[in-house]
């Protein structure tokens, strides 16, 4: 008797194991599938859009600078800022401004 209630226990405690080990599985899918893959997915774009980069595009820095860009260099963009002021700034740390951004949609979709 005591041996029957051994080996249901055990049987029990290897049940267990599976299901946690199913739950670690589904739960790193999800994780997957809601956090990694769109980050991804996310990154790919912004940096077709910087390698997309030429010269008349509006553009917003990461410090908030607004400007146009001048010329594209292989690692740095030069903005014009405001007339006869140019800076030179990192690739990356230069995103299309939202109006160029949502025109360049609007010319994607009627394309």
């Amino acid at each position: 008797m005591l041996n029957l209630i051994l080996l249901q226990a055990e049987g029990a405690a290897q049940g267990s194991q599976w299901s946690f080990w199913i739950m670690m599985i589904l739960i790193f899918v999800v994780f997957y599938f809601f956090m990694i893959r769109p980050q991804t997915k996310k990154q790919k774009e912004l940096q077709a859009q910087r390698d997309a980069l030429k010269k008349g595009d509006k553009v917003v820095t990461a410090g908030g600078i607004y400007g146009e860009i001048k010329d594209v260099k292989e690692n740095a963009v030069l903005i014009t800022i405001a007339k006869d002021i140019v800076i030179k700034v990192d690739k990356q740390s230069v995103f299309v401004a939202a109006e160029d951004a949502q025109a360049a949609q609007a010319q994607e979709k009627k394309d």
